[in-house]
């Protein structure tokens, strides 16, 4: 049962997979961290892949700690690990675009 002498505020809570996105809405008391929203929100018995330990967490795609304060609004998002280097991704690209540049000359 809520109090009603707490503030609410509206937040989100999401997390992607290839397969899937989920979005949910909660209300929580002001002052509420993001580890605390995802928790509240379930996503993580849904989820059982995810782990705060190893998942890098923000807000509206900026990186943030758990502890981070929530604001009205706010979404919550929780970041799949990387599959490939991204160092290594832009060196792939950039390989392939000299070869390329290099065939239609």
């Amino acid at each position: 049962m809520t109090d009603p002498d707490v503030d609410l505020i509206h937040v989100e809570v999401a997390y992607a997979r290839e397969d899937v996105q989920v979005i949910l809405g909660l209300d929580v008391p002001q002052g509420t961290t993001l580890e605390q929203a995802i928790q509240q929100s379930g996503i993580l018995d849904r989820f059982p892949e995810i782990d705060l330990d190893k998942n890098k967490v923000g807000v509206f795609g900026k990186i943030s700690k758990r502890d981070a304060i929530l604001r009205e609004n706010d979404r919550v998002e929780i970041y799949r690990p990387l599959i490939a280097d991204p160092k290594a991704s832009r060196r792939k690209r950039a390989e392939k675009k000299t070869h390329t540049d290099d065939t239609v000359k």
